[in-house]
């Protein structure tokens, strides 16, 4: 069923796909064209067929008007006893009767009741002599200068044989024509998906951290070649800006970095030297500050780098119980200190491509977060699980705090981001921003939902981007 599931979702997103509009586009024109052109010719067969048995028949009447009118009445009846008795005339159907309707002479019993004496050309089922059943049989009708009357026809039972094969032949070969349509139509919207998804490929590729990848062009000068070419020309000028990022981020880190660093060092020995109890309030809480503005600075730089793409070739398979249970290790002990419990839910799964240690700093941020805000007395879950068959990896941080209401979630994500307009609270307000940045490394997303009561933060990352 599942499979099943699958396939059918598949096929409802390559329906709603550009690709797929114009797979259908391709075979709906090209099966109004074939359809209108067999359809023409199914009719102009058809007519042919039976503009012939008119014809045929037309002529025979012609003829034998002539006789009559030449050689009277008697050198008809010969005339059609003759027509009669040849092979040619097994379709031919002949009737001559006289001015009250009694038979002279033909091959049908007596004359049509539903036919009038002057009749043009109508198709009637009637009996010959010598049948037990009707068969359609395509007649005139003519009265005679002595009065008597003569009705000419001829058998169309073949004609309808042969317009049944045409309709037959021609409808093998509409379905024929309609499979070969929609062949070709799938076969060209996979090469044009095959153009697209290289792009595509590329594009990921570069999201990831591949800098150097390229759209391949063929020097065509098509449509595709010079979107190619503009791409890769866009990725140049992305390459540049990210490598001056880079150098920026990087002289950032050394420039802002080390004085902060040497004023917690001069913070530390001037508490190690004063003897003044106020004098070392005010040191610790100048230490606390510049602890953190140093974990501030630490963290805006590692979402800037992250959201550059810095990492994301280094996506290796990961266990996902074993990452887990390391921060449970490492966080455990804070977590119980704050009067609180580390709940595990970690199912047996297989590894998934992640970049470890930016997701653990992401996972750890959530926890600080969880701490921030849960009730006291409760526990804090941290959860993983797979999705869509191991495609996407949910990894969920929940506590049972106020929660954050639906309308502000937007803002929480946001860097530097506080939901606490005095700022009373704790916190710089880039833990959620970090790891949004951490989830789109990874093609995917940061998902904050009601845990009733509290929140419940999940890194929804995907497998295979």
């Amino acid at each position: 069923m599942a499979s099943k599931n699958s396939i059918a979702a598949r096929l409802r997103g390559f329906a709603r796909s550009t690709i797929g509009r114009f797979v259908g586009l391709a075979f709906l024109c090209q099966f109004i064209v074939s359809g209108g052109v067999l359809l023409f010719v199914q009719q102009a067969s058809q007519r042919s067929i039976v503009a012939a048995d008119r014809q045929t028949v037309e002529s025979l009447r012609d003829e034998l008007l002539r006789v009559e009118r030449v050689h009277g009445l008697p050198a008809l009846q010969r005339a059609i006893k003759g027509r009669l008795s040849t092979v040619r005339g097994e379709r031919i159907v002949l009737l001559l009767t006289d001015a009250q309707g009694r038979v002279l002479i033909g091959n049908l019993g007596a004359w049509p009741a539903t036919i009038a004496y002057d009749s043009p050309w109508q198709t009637i089922d009637l009996y010959r002599i010598g049948n037990d059943r009707p068969e359609p049989i395509g007649v005139t009708a003519d009265t005679l200068s002595s009065g008597d009357h003569l009705l000419t026809g001829i058998a169309t039972t073949n004609s309808l044989q042969l317009s049944r094969i045409y309709e037959e032949a021609l409808s093998i070969a509409f379905v024929m024509t309609l499979m070969l349509t929609l062949g070709i139509a799938i076969l060209l919207g996979r090469v044009l998906a095959r153009q697209v998804s290289a792009i595509a490929d590329t594009a990921n590729a570069v999201a990831v951290g591949a800098l150097d990848r390229r759209v391949e062009t063929d020097g065509s000068a098509d449509a595709f070649d010079q979107l190619g070419q503009s791409i890769n020309a866009m990725l140049e000028r992305i390459d540049a800006l990210v490598t001056q990022l880079r150098m920026m981020t990087d002289g950032l880190a050394h420039d802002l970095k080390s004085p902060v660093t040497r004023l917690i060092s001069v913070v530390e020995q001037a508490s190690a030297q004063t003897r003044d109890d106020m004098a070392l309030d005010a040191l610790e809480k100048v230490h606390r500050e510049a602890r953190a503005l140093q974990s501030m600075l630490s963290t805006a730089l590692l979402i800037s780098r992250t959201e550059a793409g810095f990492g994301g070739d280094r996506l290796l398979d990961t266990d996902i119980r074993t990452l887990l249970r390391d921060l449970e290790e490492v966080y455990g002990p804070l977590v119980e200190d704050s009067g609180f419990a580390l709940a595990i839910e970690a199912p047996d799964m297989p590894p998934f491509p992640l970049h470890r240690e930016l997701v653990s700093q992401a996972l750890a941020n959530l926890i600080d977060n969880a701490l921030s805000h849960a009730e006291s007395g409760d526990h804090i879950t941290l959860s993983a699980e797979q999705r869509e068959v191991g495609s996407w990896l949910a990894i969920s941080v929940a506590d049972n705090g106020p929660g954050i209401p639906e309308d502000l979630r937007a803002a929480a994500l946001k860097r530097f981001g506080r939901l606490d307009p005095s700022r009373s609270k704790p916190g710089s307000g880039l833990g959620l921003s970090l790891a949004e940045a951490v989830a789109r490394l990874h093609h995917g997303r940061i998902e904050l939902a009601e845990n009733g009561p509290g929140l419940r933060a999940t890194l929804l990352l995907q497998g295979h981007g």
